[in-house]
């Protein structure tokens, strides 16, 4: 029998996944079109320093596979979409992204690793260390869904923000917030439950500023009502959503 820590850790797994893969129409397009426009990388290099850092966390602690297999296949997204940015962005842009990723996701995980596991001999030691800085870059990655909540206040629209997007998140938040209370792990618990409290304030800032259209114009990239991530734009960053 399935313990309350396996049933919302796989859960947990489910509405990860669905927020990891939510950008996954945006890329695909960028595929096509051969160009990134005025979209940043930083938040796609940050979310895959932050999926590194996790699927480490989940490695050395006990009883953490799960969250160790939704971090691998996380950080492996992210991997490929700041790959396609490698790839298709203009010259500045890609010298940007190479240097980011050369320094968050190569040398600085691979640093941490090592000085970790040479330095810090206890194992308890290590586990409180990793997990002090998963909770830092978790909350490091909220810069897109505030910067949205704040666009959908100035413009009194939820246009920049998918309903469908946001209850995942809503709910992913609350799932992982559940199975760190029972596991009494608070460096799960904290970031899982700010992002608990960011999915509830988006949902009301829906039923607040949600407006029926008569006629339903189809956007380019997310028609379907689940979405494309919208990238942080350059030019625009409260265009941003997570």
């Amino acid at each position: 029998m399935l313990s309350l820590s396996t049933i919302f850790g796989l859960l947990g797994n489910i509405t990860t996944g669905l927020v990891y893969l939510a950008p996954v129409k945006t890329f695909w397009h960028i595929v096509q079109r051969r160009s990134t426009e005025e979209f940043e990388s930083l938040p796609y290099v940050v979310k895959l320093l932050n999926g590194y850092l996790w699927l480490y966390y989940g490695i050395i602690k006990p009883n953490s596979v799960l969250v160790a297999t939704i971090n691998g296949f996380g950080a492996f997204l992210e991997l490929i979409y700041v790959t396609i940015f490698l790839l298709f962005a203009p010259p500045r842009m890609r010298a940007i992204t190479a240097i980011l990723f050369v320094v968050l996701d190569i040398v600085f995980p691979v640093a941490a690793a090592l000085i970790i596991q040479l330095v810090l001999k206890n194992t308890e030691l290590r586990i409180s260390v990793v997990g002090f800085l998963c909770l830092l870059f978790s909350i490091a990655t909220y810069g897109s869904p505030l910067s949205i909540m704040k666009t959908v206040v100035i413009t009194k629209s939820v246009e920049y923000m998918p309903f469908l997007l946001s209850f995942i998140l809503f709910i992913n938040g609350a799932t992982w917030t559940v199975y760190a209370v029972i596991t009494k792990d608070w460096f799960i618990g904290i970031p899982n439950g700010s992002g608990f409290a960011l999915g509830t304030a988006q949902l009301v800032l829906y039923a607040m500023y949600w407006k029926p259209k008569k006629e339903e114009k189809a956007l380019d990239d997310g028609e379907d009502g689940w979405q494309r991530e919208p990238l942080i734009a350059e030019s625009s960053p409260s265009q941003a959503k997570r």
